[in-house]
């Protein structure tokens, strides 16, 4: 009661420090942090995350610090001789880079990298609740801010994107994507919210092809809005053209070499993609700066011809883009390899694999989408729901075709759900009596969590023993590597005694190697590698003696076998007298001499003979 009197005494009005955006965003990213920190560090065997592009993106981020040229993403130690070129970005090498360098004036070097890739991960959570406690606070006021703020930290503690040590690229476009969405629902339609939404479209476009589509839905969004309101959406479909022509031409010449500028690839920022988005942008600044804005069915006609003309574009330019960037894979690969990658599983193929897992990637998107729909129709901030409708649906419908796509649909569901619970929250406080309202309430709450989906389906398959054991979880959608990966730092050290050469490996243990040793290894699982990838499979499924032969031709000197790798068990019983069923039964040739004992890993280690004279 004092403070208040003493506020209004000095006639500034008394505001909760939470009621604020920053200080509420501070809280809820500390609190996350600090619970990821220590679930992390209670069992952490190292501060780099399971998954194989941590690693490799851990690999890139060294070589870029040793001196690797900005425009060579070259990964010389991978594959055959020449290396491997590879898809990834520099907007996401930089920072981390700089940062290691930074840390590096108090810290030794070693240290530095792993206070910096433990942490990455951890400081882009505030980066990712800001935009969304702003958009729900310009929608409803503090109390919806405070429920979105914690949906999304829940998120990021249930996500493996946010995990410490997890440094690959996708959690940075979760968090572009987040400050899209937030820009679009804007209520007073800013100039400057869709300034922000075009640029972090053009970031996420350059930092990797998966948000593409994505940005595609978006920029249709604005484009149809401007087609519905014209004159009064005239300004902020102006700025977002404009701002994403720019920005996109901007990370276009400050990440592709000139060497590439007329080269077209599918599965990166290229010439195709670029074309279009620009293009894109802008034909919109033009079509939105007309001195006078036509009548909404010439506007209908004008935004139409253009989306020929892009899609004409397309099929001049890119017309290989408009197929699946991994259909010119071979087919022993996508047999071998691709169809046993856990995050490029299909709906169908996860409720075949992990029934128990589909709760957890699909339901809360799907909730989200069905009360976009019902809002919607009963026309509750129509428009709002609707651009909700198309951001979540196109996010849901990748999501059907490869299960990653449900880390941004669980996302995204956060906006119109934290809505909802806000105003069944009020409802159910206005009639306290009324257990229907608080069960609504409460449901409400519960269905929007993605742990809470994944919990129900360990238990409806597996019962309350694994249930009561969060870690069978993977906390509603972590992928943390491939289970029987072989490959400990007892059978790094045992390479490192060899003189620097070329290993033969599963593709799962490449990035270990090349993290742990100066070795070029033939594999890791990675599409552009697809003729290292082939020749270790060549080698595994060959009889010995044309193992020999293969090993030889590739300058192999070592190799690394692990039994219990999934690619290399599949070897096995594809073909029982091919080399790796034999070392498989302990039948070794005789050019192959083994190193050491069997590793804990499950790593046997052969030194490749010479040929005897």
């Amino acid at each position: 009661m004092a403070d208040r009197s003493l506020s209004r005494a000095a006639g500034q009005p008394a505001v909760p420090l939470l009621s604020r955006l920053l200080p509420a965003v501070a809280l809820y990213a500390v609190v996350t942090a600090a619970i990821a920190l220590a679930f992390f560090l209670s069992d952490a065997k190292d501060y780099v995350g399971a998954d194989n592009d941590d690693v490799m993106r851990l690999v890139e981020v060294r070589d870029f610090l040793g001196g690797q040229n900005w425009f060579d993403l070259t990964q010389y130690r991978l594959g055959l001789e020449g290396g491997t070129l590879m898809h990834w970005s520099r907007l996401i090498d930089l920072p981390m880079a700089l940062l290691i360098r930074l840390f590096s004036l108090f810290l030794t070097p070693d240290k530095a990298e792993a206070v910096v890739v433990t942490i990455w991960p951890l400081l882009l959570v505030p980066l990712m609740l800001l935009p969304l406690g702003l958009a729900v606070r310009r929608l409803a006021g503090v109390a919806a801010m405070h429920v979105a703020l914690g949906l999304g930290a829940l998120f990021a503690l249930g996500c493996v994107r946010f995990k410490p040590g997890s440094i690959d690229h996708h959690n940075v476009q979760l968090m572009l994507v987040m400050w899209i969405a937030a820009m679009l629902v804007d209520p007073q339609r800013r100039a400057s919210s869709y300034i922000v939404a075009a640029v972090a479209c053009a970031l996420a476009l350059a930092i990797g092809a998966e948000t593409t589509p994505f940005v595609a839905v978006v920029c249709v969004c604005v484009a149809l809005q401007w087609v519905w309101h014209g004159q009064a959406f005239s300004q902020p479909a102006r700025f977002f053209g404009l701002s994403l022509a720019l920005s996109v031409s901007a990370a276009f010449f400050l990440t592709i070499p000139p060497r590439a500028y007329a080269i077209v690839t599918c599965d990166n920022f290229s010439l195709g993609f670029y074309a279009l988005s620009a293009l894109g942008g802008a034909a919109l600044f033009l079509l939105a700066s007309l001195p006078r804005q036509p009548g909404r069915i010439v506007r209908i006609a004008l935004a139409g011809g253009t989306a020929g003309l892009l899609l004409l574009t397309t099929h001049i330019i890119a017309p290989q883009c408009l197929s699946d960037p991994l259909s010119t894979l071979d087919p022993l690969l996508v047999e071998l390899w691709l169809n046993g990658v856990t995050e490029a599983r299909s709906f169908l193929a996860e409720a075949r694999t992990e029934p128990e897992m589909v709760g957890g990637f699909y339901a809360v998107g799907l909730f989200a989408i069905v009360v976009c729909l019902v809002r919607s129709v009963r026309r509750e901030k129509t428009e709002l729901h609707l651009v909700l409708l198309a951001l979540i649906g196109a996010s849901w419908g990748i999501a059907l075709l490869q299960v990653r796509g449900a880390f941004f649909s669980n996302m995204l569901a956060i906006l119109p759900l934290s809505l909802l619970i806000t105003d069944l929250r009020r409802t159910s406080a206005a009639d306290p009596k009324n257990p229907g309202a608080a069960f609504a309430y409460i449901s409400a709450v519960l269905m929007s969590v993605p742990v809470v989906w994944a919990l129900g389906g360990v238990l409806a398959v597996h019962g309350w023993k694994q249930a009561a054991d969060m870690r069978a979880l993977s906390s509603a959608g972590m992928f943390d590597g491939e289970s029987g990966e072989c490959g400990d730092a007892v059978d790094m050290a045992v390479l490192n005694t060899l003189p620097a050469g070329v290993i033969a490996a599963p593709s799962n243990s490449g990035a270990d190697i090349l993290r742990w040793t100066p070795h070029r290894v033939l594999t890791a699982p990675y599409h552009r590698n697809q003729k290292g990838m082939l020749t270790e499979l060549y080698i595994g499924l060959a009889q010995p003696g044309e193992a020999k032969a293969f090993m030889r031709g590739a300058g192999v000197t070592a190799l690394a076998f692990c039994k219990t790798d999934p690619q290399t068990d599949g070897l096995v019983r594809r073909k029982p007298d091919g080399l790796y069923a034999n070392l498989a039964r302990g039948q070794v040739p005789d050019y192959l001499q083994p190193l050491g004992q069997p590793s804990k890993s499950g790593f046997r280690l052969y030194r490749v003979l010479p040929d005897k004279n």
